[in-house]
Order: structure tokens, then sequence, then C-alpha cells
């Protein structure tokens, strides 16, 4: 069998990517539509949820690669004569096919890859190209505007499938020609065609086609986050001696052998300092965080669920203690209380006192399995038992 295209016939090249491009596609979608079905209440379910997630976007990015490959080798070939070129709407419907099945080829993986990157957590991709990509900043807006975008360029691209399999067999019961057969190997037999003449007219009417396609999607808000977002407890101002004007809770957890980062965005803190003590007690400190202005990329609303924070039932954490001095700075000795589980906590931190501002930066590693938090995984390689707390502020005293 020939490598190259000729006039009238398909090369070995050509027809290779075709079906390669066909049993990937028509192996990553019902993944994807079983993965979505999927229940993920106990460490098994998440696995295998995970596990087809994983294989969908593995599977996604190696068809991204051959369409690649499959329009390099295409622009450099000449492109078969269609057997029913005096059809002429039939022929601008197959080349308009054609055009929409390359574009959607690229696009709808391309678009599924930059949601990956954009988002933290949960179904690792398996090419060893790492987890993000250039210049894709971790982004809700991005993860959901690419989230919108996948799913119009994947609906588009099963529908072009749909009409290009309904047209190849419309070809080989109905007309009895060979459109379907010069695509399988061998050489059948073909009748005398005219040189192949292609306008620009079923690419214009592919791209009238993305056109109304993204459109409709933006009228559908495709391109929103969706779902029920938690409903934060707002927390009320608290009075204290020194006042946090800026900072944060950020937390770090691992899933599936990949770090999601994610933090808390609304807490206050009750803070008595004496900076003039030298040794033992310096002050106390009373924290109340809202669970559920937790975000914790993809997995937020699963963080946020019953077997997890429970944040409906448990809306707020709490730590209290006293800030006592340290060898080599300061330590916040108390209790920290999440959900109905309350553990002694040291918190070793370092203050750098201005004036009257105050920078703190304190670390501190936890046992989720301490507060019964995902107590249906426990299985390391799901999710890690650690979770790494970083509290960075700066506070002003009260004059």
């Amino acid at each position: 069998m020939p490598l190259s295209n000729t006039g009238t016939r398909y090369g070995g090249v050509a027809k290779t990517f075709h079906w390669l491009t066909a049993l990937l596609i028509l192996t990553l979608i019902p993944v994807a539509l079983i993965a979505n079905r999927l229940p993920y209440e106990t460490g098994e379910q998440l696995t295998t949820k995970a596990w087809l997630f994983s294989l969908h976007k593995t599977l996604g990015v190696t068809v991204f690669f051959v369409a690649l490959l499959r329009i390099l080798w295409a622009i450099t070939q000449p492109k078969p004569a269609l057997l029913n070129a005096d059809h002429k709407i039939e022929s601008w419907a197959a080349e308009t096919a054609h055009w929409l099945l390359y574009g959607s080829l690229v696009l709808a993986p391309m678009s599924g890859w930059i949601h990956h990157a954009a988002t933290s957590g949960f179904a690792p991709i398996w090419w060893p190209l790492g987890q993000g990509l250039p210049l894709v900043p971790k982004s809700g807006t991005l993860a959901a505007i690419t989230a919108g975008l996948h799913s119009v360029f994947t609906k588009v691209m099963v529908i072009t499938i749909l009409a290009h399999i309904g047209g190849a067999l419309k070809h080989h019961v109905i007309d009895k020609d060979a459109t379907l057969r010069r695509m399988l190997p061998g050489h059948p037999a073909l009748p005398s065609l005219d040189a192949p003449h292609h306008s620009t007219a079923p690419l214009i009417s592919a791209l009238v086609i993305w056109a109304a396609a993204l459109g409709l999607g933006g009228a559908l808000g495709v391109y929103h986050a969706h779902g029920a977002a938690p409903v934060a407890l707002v927390l009320e101002d608290v009075a204290s001696d020194w006042t946090v004007e800026d900072g944060s809770i950020a937390i770090k957890v691992t899933q599936f052998g990949t770090v999601v980062e994610g933090s808390f965005a609304d807490w206050t803190a009750t803070i008595s300092f004496d900076e003039t003590t030298q040794t033992g007690k310096a002050g106390t400190v009373e924290a109340t965080i809202s669970i559920p202005s937790l975000i914790l990329g993809s997995v937020t609303s699963q963080a946020l669920g019953a077997d997890f924070f429970d944040a409906t039932t448990f809306p707020t954490a709490v730590f209290a203690g006293d800030i006592m001095h340290a060898s080599d700075g300061f330590e916040a000795v108390g209790t920290l209380t999440i959900r109905d589980k309350s553990i002694p906590l040291i918190l070793p931190f370092a203050l750098t006192i201005t004036e009257s501002n105050a920078d703190m930066l304190g670390r501190v590693t936890l046992d989720r399995r301490d507060f019964s938090i995902g107590d249906n995984m426990a299985d390391e390689s799901s999710l890690a038992f650690a979770v790494n707390v970083v509290i960075a502020l700066t506070a002003t005293q009260a004059q």
C-alpha cells in the first residue's frame, strides 16, 4: 500500500491517522460519560472515578498530538477527489464536516487540557508532561470558561462524527460507491474522476457553525461555573488588641500524588500580645475560620462534603491558645477544633514587629485523621494523611 495520497486514493499514512483517531475518540467519549456518572462516596469509588478521568484526559492529550500530526501530513498531501463531486450540496456538506472534524480534534482536547491546567486537584494526566501548561494560571474563571469551551467543542465533534458516519454508510449501502472502501486497506475499483476542485465555501460554513455553537454556549451560560456554591458563614468583626489588616490561611493536600492548594477566604482573630515580655507567656489568640469559605480547586465541593469538613453541620473551626516564647521564635500553644474533634496543637511561628505593625508567618502539618476528615479514604494513595497549613498575616496594634 503506498504511504502517500494520490489524486484519487488515500495512502497508508492517512488511513492510519484516520482509524487511530477514530479508535481514540470512540474510547475516550464513553470513558468520560461513565466517569461523570460514577459516585465518589468512598475511597474506592473516588479512585475508580479518578482513574477513568485520568484515562480520558490522557487519551485526549494523545488525540491532540495525533490531530496535529494528521493535519501536518494532510497539508503536505494531495486530497483525493470526491466520488460524488457532481452532487454539489452533498459535496459541500462532506467538506464542511471535514473542516469541523479537523477543528474539533484540535480544539476539544486543547480546551480540556487548558481546563485541567487551570484547575487544582483530581485525576492527573499520565503523560510525563507535568500537570500545568506554560502561561496558564490556576484560575477558577479560566477553568470555567475552558470547561464550557470543551463542552461546546465536544458536542460539535460528536454531532459531526455521527453525520460523518451516516454519510459513509449512505455511500456504502445506498450509493454503493467506494467512498468507505477507499479508506479501508486495499485498492477498490474507482470510476474515472475529474481533477479535485475545492472551494472556500465549506470552510466558511464551518466557521459559521463554530460561531453559532459558541454563541449558543454563551446564551446557555456554559462558560460560567456551575453547581451550588457553598454558602459561606460571614464572620462578624471581633475586638482585638492587634487588628489583622491582611493575611491568609492556606492549605496543601496531596490527592493521587498531586499537590492541591487552597485557602480560607473568611476568618477572624482576637489577639492580645505584650512585646515587652522576654520569656514565657506573651499573649493569647483565638481564631475562628469559616469552613464554607474554603476554595480548594476542583475538589472544593468534595472537601466541604459530609465525609470531609462537613461544612453544613460544622461551619466553623476554632483555634484558641496562648502565645509563648520559644527558643527560635514564638509558639501558639492551644487547641484546634474542627468538626467535633478538639486536638492539642503547637503552632511555631516567626514574628517581626516594626513600631505598631507585626508580620507573622507560621507553618504546621496536621493529620486529617485526627479530625475524622476523609475517614472513607483510609489509603494514602488516594488522599495523603498530612495537610500542610501556612498562616501569614499582618496586624496593627490598637492605639
